[in-house]
């Protein structure tokens, strides 16, 4: 493998193909903010915006901006991007909603922890890149409050009875694992310590299962498992992106046998996920065998492949392991020849089974400027740096 020749590839990618369809197509001129609901072309097909995908591309911009290249046009469209949130983005309390109508009025309440997580994300990365004390403020002041709602993240817009299956999730101890490394600039040590200590300790022992090495979604609160359809569910892409996120740790922490058992439950998992018959890894599973509830259990993700790819990468960068360089190679493989999309940059989401494209969307409700270029990103680093060895 040709880590050179490779490194280029992705590097072209973010900078030539991905990063200009954002740039060409989602910048909101006349109300601020972007446009997510993208068609294959570009061309906007609704306007309404989501807070979570508002800020990972105001995250993204600054990112590129502090770590690729001091673009000013880069700069601006992250400030372009933070000032409609500062204005629309939240109740006045730093509680963000989850969307807003093009002009900025809301939609829906508060009720998605994630809108805050990326809010951090991106007021943090464009504190970095600024020096604004503002912008650290509201990135700080934000990480305070999830980590107040963590262990009731929807708080009042809680649909469920209280009590009869109080299951905790895997989603959030997740993204801390990543956002307490985002923002460290701005947080005391021993805050982030402390929070770092918790999400490895739910992460690594209370939410992976010793008995099948797999990683379950959700856990009764003492974290045993529980027999229903969420208790039994499996996200594999999920599962092996934490597991970057818990190498980055790794290589923080100075603790390198943490990567070790990340490569080998992300190793674990993927080989349990991945669709024999037609290639690809499948994006919900039950752990029992059973019929998932969801009904496109069987689609494959932009998401899950990239961060897919960074995992395998960084695993290999950092163990050694042979067979995340042999897996990587698979996924690749797959990934290129059914996402990426030569004529009009970016790359599709959405694929059935069998890896034909079933949206031709770019970006939507749930897929923007985050997933396609920070993975781009990550694993033309990663490659860059095993070129240098």
């Amino acid at each position: 493998m040709d880590f050179k020749i490779l490194s280029e590839q992705y590097k072209n990618e973010l900078l030539n193909k991905v990063v200009p369809f954002w740039e060409n197509n989602s910048l909101d001129k006349e109300f601020g903010g972007y446009f997510t609901c993208l068609k294959r072309d570009g061309e906007v097909f609704d306007t309404d915006k989501f807070i979570w995908l508002q800020a990972r591309q105001v995250w993204m911009f600054a990112k590129l901006y502090n770590e690729v290249e001091q673009k000013p046009e880069w700069l601006q469209i992250a400030l372009d991007g933070a000032e409609f949130l500062q204005k629309y983005g939240h109740d006045g309390k730093l509680n963000w909603y989850f969307s807003l109508t093009r002009e900025g009025k809301p939609l829906v309440q508060p009720y998605n922890i994630f809108s805050d997580c990326f809010a951090t994300m991106a007021f943090g990365q464009l504190s970095k890149a600024t020096g604004n004390d503002e912008f650290a403020a509201i990135s700080k002041d934000t990480f305070q409050n999830i980590l107040k709602r963590s262990d009731n993240p929807k708080g009042d817009y809680n649909k469920l009875v209280p009590g009869t299956r109080p299951l905790k999730g895997f989603s959030l101890p997740m993204i801390l694992c990543n956002l307490a490394l985002e923002i460290e600039h701005l947080l005391d040590p021993e805050l982030v310590n402390s929070t770092v200590e918790k999400v490895l300790h739910e992460v690594m022992e209370v939410f992976y299962q010793p008995d099948s090495g797999l990683i379950l979604e959700n856990v009764n609160p003492d974290g045993s498992f529980s027999d229903s359809f969420e208790g039994r569910l499996l996200n594999p892409g999920h599962a092996i992106e934490a597991m970057w996120f818990i190498m980055d740790l790794s290589e923080r922490l100075k603790r390198p046998e943490l990567a070790q058992k990340a490569v080998d439950i992300a190793l674990r998992t993927l080989k349990y996920g991945w669709d024999e018959k037609f290639g690809g890894i499948f994006y919900f599973l039950d752990i029992k065998g059973n019929p998932p509830q969801q009904l496109e259990w069987d689609q494959k993700l932009w998401w899950v492949h990239i961060e897919t790819l960074i995992t395998l990468i960084k695993g290999y960068a950092l163990t050694g392991n042979e067979e995340c360089l042999a897996w990587f190679e698979k996924v690749h493989d797959y990934s290129w020849a059914h996402f990426a999309d030569a004529e009009y940059g970016e790359w599709y989401g959405y694929l059935n089974r069998q890896g034909e494209v079933l949206l031709p969307l770019k970006g939507g409700k749930w897929k923007g400027c985050f997933h396609v270029p920070r993975g781009m990103f990550q694993v033309w680093k990663t490659l860059e740096k095993l070129n240098e060895k």
